[in-house]
């Protein structure tokens, strides 16, 4: 069966993005973050591209069971936790490690008849607002997992980074005054720098430096290893990313309307000219968002058009008057390479994860490798 709208997935710049990220990172551990299909890359095929990092973390237990499934073996973190008993007791099958960040469960895990059978980490609230808890708690919370046999003794602590993306906020240098309190009394892991953390605060890779910290610091890269920039008002480009997905399409039709033609549900774009539109099977069905206006661009074989009408659930139109031959089949490029994925988050009034993420189930994946060892690493295309 022919593909039509095609999430194309090239590892070799994953991979260029975790050297990139490894490189801003010295001495510090890679926790590859994967959740939400990796982010719409697709959840195993990045796992497998990733194979040598240290860990991997994802947002719910039934993504770790996956990928233990998929014979993933690295470690895992679960950074939601467990909900309940039964979350908990299929953690420990997959030997997975599970994020505390409530007081239910230390109820969940002592409730875990074996012993020393799970990783922890303790997530501290230092300004995100949503789970951990406080660092006050810190050494209390310590002091009860201990007393739980089921935990294992090696318990490291972790926060989470609010505006790190923002260079000039001041928020990002008094969460990690409040984490480095604590940290003077621990000697554990730790896991601090996300993807905008890595890139724009060395001080969360270095809290040694002040502390003669003994532990593993770990870092968390999410968005950056697919190519987007993690940076209020800087590209992926210049933070030396490269992009890893390419959502694209095809033509479906072509056709000449005269002037005065409109074009679209509610014929809201109305052609000031004789004009050459195209028709490009993708649209809100796909995941390309509904309320991007005309004049939103796309490449259609390698050159800027503009889109016309409103995006409907299935197509979108194209003006195609000054490319000189565009036909039937031709490809189309809605984000991705040289139209970056930043570009249309912005015209969309909304951020690269989310435009990665909604990608809907009958986009398929397309795996290109370059050469046929990768390529035998797994199949070349995984339909979501």
């Amino acid at each position: 069966m022919t593909e039509i709208a095609v999430a194309v997935i090239q590892p070799a710049a994953i991979r260029h993005n975790l050297q990139r990220l490894r490189n801003a990172a010295p001495g510090c551990r890679i926790m590859a973050v994967i959740k939400a299909n990796a982010y719409g890359h697709g959840l195993v095929s990045v796992a497998k591209i990733l194979d040598d990092v240290d860990a991997f973390a994802v947002a719910r237990v039934a993504e770790g069971v996956r990928l233990r499934a998929a014979g993933i073996g690295r470690r895992i973190v679960v950074l939601q936790g467990c909900s309940d008993l039964l979350e908990a007791r299929e953690a420990v099958a997959n030997q997975l490690e599970i994020v505390v960040h409530d007081a239910v469960h230390f109820e969940i895990l002592d409730a875990i008849p074996e012993i020393d059978v799970v990783t922890v980490w303790l997530k501290l609230d230092t300004g995100m607002g949503r789970l951990g808890f406080e660092p006050a708690e810190a050494f209390s919370c310590l002091k009860r997992l201990r007393a739980i046999p089921a935990v294992r003794s090696d318990i490291r602590l972790m926060t989470h980074l609010a505006c790190a993306d923002d260079p000039d906020n001041p928020t990002t240098p008094e969460q990690l005054r409040q984490f480095d309190e604590v940290l003077q009394g621990f000697g554990g892991d730790i896991s601090i720098a996300n993807s905008a953390g890595i890139l724009m605060w060395p001080q969360t890779l270095e809290p040694s430096k002040q502390l003669h910290y003994s532990g593993q610091n770990w870092v968390r890269p999410g968005l950056a290893l697919f190519g987007a920039s993690p940076v209020v008002g800087k590209s992926a480009r210049e933070m030396g990313l490269l992009p890893a997905m390419t959502f694209e399409s095809r033509l479906i039709a072509v056709k000449t309307l005269r002037r005065g033609a409109t074009v679209g549900y509610g014929s809201e774009w109305r052609a000031e000219r004789d004009t050459v539109i195209g028709v490009v099977a993708a649209g809100y069905g796909d995941g390309y968002p509904r309320h991007l206006q005309s004049g939103t661009p796309v490449l259609v074989n390698g050159r800027r058009v503009a889109i016309i009408g409103r995006v409907s659930m299935d197509m979108i139109s194209v003006d195609l008057t000054d490319i000189p031959v565009a036909r039937v089949g031709d490809r189309v490029v809605l984000w991705g390479g040289h139209l970056p994925i930043e570009e249309i988050a912005v015209r969309a009034g909304t951020i690269p994860y989310e435009l990665m993420c909604g990608l809907s189930e009958r986009v398929a994946t397309r795996v290109v490798y370059p050469d046929p060892h990768e390529r035998a690493k797994q199949p070349a295309t995984d339909l979501r």
